[in-house]
C-alpha cells in the first residue's frame, strides 16, 4: 500500500489556488482595461455625433429661456409688430451676424425667434380657443 502523501500530494493544492488566483486577476484586468476602453470610444463617439453637446445645450436653453419683452427688445420690435415684421427683422439680423461672424448675437437673435414664436402661437391658440 502506498503511503498517504503520495496519493494526495500535498504541493499540488496551493499551485492549482495560485493558477486560478492568477487567472482570475489577470481576467479582471483585462476586463476592466476593456471597459475604461469601451467608455473612452463611447465618449469620443458622442462627442463626434454631438450628443453631448447637444444635451448641454438643451439643459441651459431650459434653465435660461428667453422672456419676451428680451426677445422683442434683441429684434428691435414693438408688442403690436405683426409677425412678418418680426420675420424680416430677424432675417436681417440673422444675415448680418453671419456675415461679420458674431455666433453669440447671431444665437441670441435666433432664440429671441423661438420665444416670440411661442408667444405667437399661444395667442393664436387662445383666439381659436375663446
Amino acid at each position: 500500500m502506498m503511503p498517504k502523501s503520495e496519493l494526495y500530494p500535498t504541493n499540488t493544492l496551493p499551485t492549482a489556488a495560485k493558477i486560478l488566483a492568477n487567472v482570475i486577476v489577470l481576467g479582471s484586468a483585462v476586463l476592466g482595461r476593456a471597459f475604461v476602453q469601451a467608455y473612452r470610444q463611447a465618449l469620443s463617439n458622442a462627442s463626434k455625433s454631438g450628443v453631448a453637446r447637444e444635451a448641454v445645450q438643451n439643459i441651459r436653453r431650459a434653465s435660461k429661456a428667453m422672456a419676451e419683452p428680451e426677445a422683442r427688445q434683441v429684434l428691435g420690435v414693438t408688442e403690436h409688430a405683426s409677425w412678418e415684421e418680426i420675420s424680416q427683422r430677424y432675417d436681417s439680423l440673422f444675415k448680418q451676424n453671419a456675415t461679420n461672424g458674431s455666433f453669440y448675437l447671431q444665437s441670441k437673435v435666433h432664440r429671441a425667434k423661438e420665444c416670440l414664436e411661442g408667444a405667437y402661437a399661444k395667442k393664436a391658440q387662445g383666439t381659436m380657443d375663446g
